[in-house]
């Protein structure tokens, strides 16, 4: 039985320069009105990375602009008022409970939800603490269907 705790090298690694890549024809300011047009589209701001690297050849917005892309969304107002990690633990949840509505057997996805749900209520507790999400923001499945409605118009 193998006993280290790595599993694999088969991952891509990032460009050792952190300076401005020299390929890059769009100047800062065009890529942040790109990365806030993709914002306004809809689109999530991990999927922007990776819509700049494939559809356009930026490989790091940071190394071009200085700034992350959630950083240029915050200054232009079009950042996601809850963090996507924990949008996407609650959207999860909400499926599960769909399920165990026509499933109320399947103890596995119970406890399945059990889990989530405790991810998301430490999640919640740590943005509380960094000031991301308002002190009073708590959890719970109603409201997470009505948030989750609104997020996607």
């Amino acid at each position: 039985m193998r006993r280290g705790k790595e599993k694999g090298k088969s991952h891509s690694t990032r460009p050792i320069e952190s300076s401005a890549l020299k390929w890059v024809k769009q100047s800062p300011e065009e890529i942040e009105s790109l990365v806030v047009e993709l914002a306004k589209r809809g689109i999530p701001p991990s999927q922007i990375g990776i819509v700049l690297r494939d559809q356009y050849g930026i490989p790091l917005v940071k190394a071009v602009t200085g700034k992350s892309i959630l950083q240029i969304l915050k200054e232009h107002g079009v950042a996601p008022e809850i963090p996507e990690d924990l949008m996407n633990l609650i959207s999860r949840a909400l499926r599960i409970r769909r399920h165990l509505e026509e499933h109320p057997k399947d103890l596995h996805s119970k406890r399945g939800l059990q889990l989530i749900e405790s991810k998301i209520h430490r999640l919640s507790k740590y943005y509380k603490s960094r000031g991301v999400l308002p002190p009073n923001w708590k959890y719970s499945p109603e409201l997470a269907s009505v948030l989750l409605r609104s997020s996607t118009r």
